[in-house]
């Protein structure tokens, strides 16, 4: 079974062109489920039902968020009523959810968001909360995107759950890790998966927003230029009745 989890995706563009792209990926690596972190595809920062309709209508199966989920406010109402758009579980008792399953015919793959606790929003241990999660799921293949900032918090993640689920796959971070591996003979790891976003920016946001926030001290609000979009992910090879990750494939394109 081929998994393909797409990193942070910045702004509507970046929506627009991995829609594009996508049904030539899926072909390219036989992909049978798709995953979008999409917490930053709305235009101003956050998720919006357009922004998620964008990603779903392109080629998305089911979206994660992080820290920026609850941004929109207008998102509450889709948080509720979808199956396939989960916010960090470690959120608490809030709207929404923090998992999900996808019913596949032949298998099921159960779908966690999770957000670390080092220079984050507060948020509810995630050690803790993975550990109730995994006692209400019945199916092997498990695939986690912990949303967090601190390499440490994720490579702890990683080990701890090292041989209970198929992938731990870090993103909020935006830029790409080459320290992609298999934990123990069965679990996919990598700190951050990267964005899909305009390359000559600062993590998808235009570079002179941001060098003039570093520079006056002032605010700034977020805009995205134009230019090449880059798109950044993973591809995971999972054995489905065990759901041990054999291979792990970065994309950067």
């Amino acid at each position: 079974m081929k998994i393909l989890f797409i990193g942070d995706v910045v702004g509507q563009n970046s929506c627009e062109y991995l829609g594009s792209k996508l049904p030539k990926i899926k072909r390219e690596h036989e992909i049978d489920l798709t995953i979008v972190n999409g917490e930053n595809s709305a235009d101003g920062n956050g998720i919006t039902p357009f922004s998620a309709n964008l990603l779903l209508n392109g080629g998305a199966d089911i979206i994660t968020t992080g820290n920026h989920c609850f941004r929109r406010r207008e998102m509450n109402d889709m948080y509720e009523e979808s199956s396939v758009i989960i916010r960090p579980a470690n959120f608490g008792d809030t709207v929404g959810k923090g998992w999900c399953v996808a019913d596949m015919g032949s298998t099921r793959v159960a779908v966690i968001n999770l957000m670390g606790m080092a220079y984050m929003d507060s948020c509810d241990n995630p050690f803790f909360c993975i550990d109730k999660i995994l006692k209400e799921i019945d199916t092997p293949n498990i695939i986690v995107d912990f949303h967090a900032e601190a390499t440490s918090e994720k490579k702890a993640m990683g080990y701890y759950l090292e041989g209970r689920v198929s992938a731990v796959l870090g993103t909020h971070t935006h830029v790409q890790t080459n320290d992609d591996e298999i934990l123990g003979g069965h679990t996919a790891y990598i700190t951050d998966v990267g964005m899909t976003g305009v390359k000559r920016s600062v993590l998808g946001v235009d570079k002179d927003v941001i060098i003039s926030r570093l520079t006056s001290y002032y605010p700034q609000k977020h805009t995205y230029p134009d230019g090449d979009i880059m798109i950044n992910g993973v591809v995971l090879d999972i054995d489905k009745k065990n759901g041990k990750c054999n291979n792990i494939t970065k994309i950067r394109m």
